[in-house]
This record gives C-alpha cells, sequence and structure tokens, in this order.
C-alpha cells in the first residue's frame, strides 16, 4: 500500500485485471474535463498488458490508472499509453508512484528508456512529465492524424 495523504487514507495499486476496463473507461471524459477519451484506452491493454499496467484504489475506489507496455520493436524501451488520476486526488504523489511502478516494471524488463506522448495543449502533462524527468523529444504536427500534433517525450532509466 502506498500512502498518499495521510496514515488513514490509504491508496493500494495493483496490475490491472480485464474486469478493471469497465471500471476505468468510464471515467475517462469526466476525468479529462468533458473531452472525449474513451475511445482511446481500448479493453486490449487490461489484457495483453497486466504486468505492466497498474490500477489505483482507496477504499475500493477507483483513484488512478496506468496502462503501458513493452515495446515488441525496440528492445530498450517502453511505452506509457494513458495514465490518469481522479481529479481530486491530484497534487498528492499518485501520479508519480503510478509511473515509478511502471519504471520498475521496464527496468526489470530490461527496458533503459520510457517514452510517452501528450497533446502540445496539455501544458500540465507537459509539465508533470517534465518534473518526473522527461525530456521532450519533437512536436510533430499530424501525429495522429490530420491537426492532431502530438509532443514526443522521452526519459531515460
Amino acid at each position: 500500500m502506498w500512502d498518499s495523504r495521510s496514515p488513514v487514507a490509504m491508496v493500494a495499486i495493483r496490475h490491472v485485471e480485464p474486469g478493471d476496463h469497465a471500471r476505468v473507461s468510464p471515467q475517462l471524459d469526466e476525468w479529462w474535463g468533458g473531452r472525449p477519451m474513451r475511445a482511446m484506452l481500448p479493453r486490449l491493454f487490461f489484457e495483453h498488458f497486466r504486468d505492466t499496467s497498474f490500477v489505483a484504489e482507496d477504499g475500493g475506489e477507483l483513484v488512478g490508472f496506468l496502462c503501458g507496455f513493452l515495446s515488441q520493436t525496440h528492445p530498450d524501451q517502453a511505452y506509457v499509453h494513458f495514465v490518469g488520476v481522479r481529479p481530486d486526488q491530484r497534487g498528492g504523489g499518485l501520479g508519480r508512484e503510478l509511473y515509478e511502478r511502471f519504471f520498475a516494471a521496464a527496468r526489470a524488463a530490461g527496458r533503459d528508456v520510457v517514452h510517452c506522448v501528450t497533446s502540445p495543449r496539455n501544458q500540465g502533462s507537459i509539465a508533470f512529465h517534465r518534473r518526473l524527468g522527461f525530456e521532450i523529444e519533437a512536436e510533430v504536427a499530424d501525429y495522429d492524424g490530420a491537426g492532431e500534433a502530438r509532443v514526443l517525450l522521452r526519459k531515460g532509466l
């Protein structure tokens, strides 16, 4: 268990299970301020990337998650696909702890680089990743299709 706020309020972090998709997916649009995000996290992450994906619960309530995987193409790399912390839980270190779990899993698998992407409009995400030690590799126009620019981030482990 990881203590995010006090000795009483304990957050448990564990690997995802397939059934967690039904709990995480409905939260995505709400946690992202009404932006349509749900389609970006299909169930396959909860089926096929369980060893590198995590959920965080406080008293059985979902308060965060991270879905990532080990690159099949680049044997030294891992990739964080999606991470989220419930808005009222942000700022207490839970996001950092989810990433630390992922970094440990990546290191254990012999990976020494982690990549992720975010929207250039999401300045909060960019700042958070920079605090974790990520560097901006590039901003790529149309990365995810026409009008879908992304900031590519990289962190050496």
